[in-house]
């Protein structure tokens, strides 16, 4: 024992040398990479505008563009990051550099305004062409003027089919009295979409005329997956609820009044196991915003991956695909690991515009020497201001993807941990075989 020690005691004196993170891309692996069409697993573009420039409110169902801010965004966030200016010249022939100043920046508007009109209807396919995607998934509360199959596949809203009680008291601060108001608003439009004027006075009868019926009209009008934002409203710790318990505090409340919130969280644990049961016999995978979101009040600890490993342990989720959605950043080892479960994917968008592409690329190479079919490519390209939009977004954010799993692929070649070719396996799987084959997509 003292021998191992005395040992140990000098190896700690010793200097210790760590491995240099990779931080450039073989250009020949870049240029490969940027020629792969890619299938974006996340995003928010906005549609056409329609007859009198009608504005668009539908490209997120909790926008938080309408929530009050009084810390600066994340740097990168920022409408005069100068990186904005190199997505002008590349997409509306922009030619002052980074020069951002406002005549600058009205002129590029009137150039902007101009492609608009000249493409009409084919204006988000000609970003997409633009940025070498061939399928978007759209996350919005409907497909929208302009986004259109097969270049734009539709991902709905879960949300608010788990919630058919009031949730007046669950509003605490200004941020959930604005989330909460508008699954309201949503549960409401799906009633009408049935031919409901109220909620049914069971909850098997709400389970057969809405929840069931309004998950089916999605895959009709072409949806292809659900998504949640609960972690916007509640953690994601989602209990196996009976339907006997449920069913109780349903029929308790249905008509008038709120339960406590330990009731309210069984009907909505209940039901979120009921609708990714559902999406998973439709069909329609299931995405869930895991990791950090906007707003001054969001809970973190909340947003956990690891808050759903019963959900994705429950044997009788076997059909039910989920995708944590933004990879849980800041939680990616936590996703890393939950990747390995057979139906588990994680997508990285989100992390596309937080980080630089070193920093990615360090996430991604741990991500790729773990579960690499797990992995899929996403922008979370959004709408900002008029000339930081989401087609501006999608151009940063898709450069900064490639060139991060570039540097990553890049090292792990270095390194002999994998070839030239299997590089290039690995970025195409990355980019759009795996969501080819999840989603079923058609090349």
């Amino acid at each position: 024992m003292k021998r191992l020690i005395g040992g140990l005691l000098l190896l700690s004196l010793l200097p210790i040398s760590y491995g240099k993170a990779q931080t450039t891309a073989d250009p020949t692996l870049l240029i490969e990479i940027n020629s792969i069409r890619a299938v974006d697993n996340h995003a928010h573009p906005m549609s056409v505008a329609g007859v009198g420039g009608k504005e668009d409110v539908e490209f997120d169902a909790i926008a938080c563009g309408k929530l009050e801010f009084i810390s600066p965004p994340p740097l990168r966030l920022r409408p005069d990051n100068p990186i904005y200016s190199e997505a002008w010249r590349e997409l509306y022939g922009y030619k002052y550099g980074s020069d951002m100043s406002e005549a600058r920046v009205r002129e590029l508007l009137e150039s902007k305004r101009r492609v608009m009109r000249e493409q009409g209807d084919n204006y988000p396919a000609w970003v997409l062409d633009k940025l070498n995607i061939e399928t978007m998934l759209v996350n919005r509360v409907g497909a929208g003027r302009g986004l259109t199959t097969p270049r734009f596949r539709w991902v709905s809203y879960g949300d608010p089919l788990m919630l058919p009680l009031s949730t007046t008291s669950l509003r605490s601060n200004s941020d959930r009295r604005f989330f909460y108001a508008q699954e309201e608003m949503l549960l409401k439009r799906d009633l009408v979409s049935l031919n409901l004027k109220s909620l049914p006075v069971t909850l098997n009868l709400y389970l057969s005329r809405v929840v069931t019926p309004a998950l089916e009209r999605r895959k009709r009008e072409g949806a292809i997956a659900v998504k949640f934002v609960a972690a916007y409203l509640r953690p994601l710790d989602f209990a196996d609820v009976t339907q006997q318990e449920a069913s109780r505090v349903y029929a308790g409340y249905v008509r008038g009044g709120e339960p406590p919130w330990g009731d309210h969280k069984k009907l909505q644990d209940f039901l979120f196991r009921y609708i990714a049961l559902e999406a998973g016999r439709l069909g329609l995978a299931v995405h869930i915003h895991t990791g950090g979101g906007c707003g001054h009040f969001f809970n973190l600890s909340g947003a956990n991956p690891l808050l759903l490993e019963s959900v994705v342990n429950d044997p009788t989720m076997r059909k039910t695909n989920f995708v944590l959605v933004h990879g849980g950043y800041p939680f990616v080892k936590e996703t890393e690991f939950l990747m390995e479960k057979p139906n588990v994917y994680a997508d990285f968008s989100a992390q596309t515009f937080l980080l630089t592409p070193k920093a990615l690329a360090r996430v991604l190479r741990d991500w790729l020497e773990y579960e690499p079919e797990k992995i899929l490519f996403g922008t979370d390209a959004s709408p900002a201001t008029p000339e930081v939009s989401w087609e501006e977004s999608a151009w940063v954010t898709n450069k900064t993807a490639r060139e991060a799993l570039a540097i990553a692929l890049t090292g792990m070649i270095s390194d002999g941990d994998i070839t030239g070719e299997r590089a290039s396996e690995l970025a195409r799987m990355v980019l759009r075989e795996n969501a080819v084959k999840l989603y079923g997509l058609r090349p």
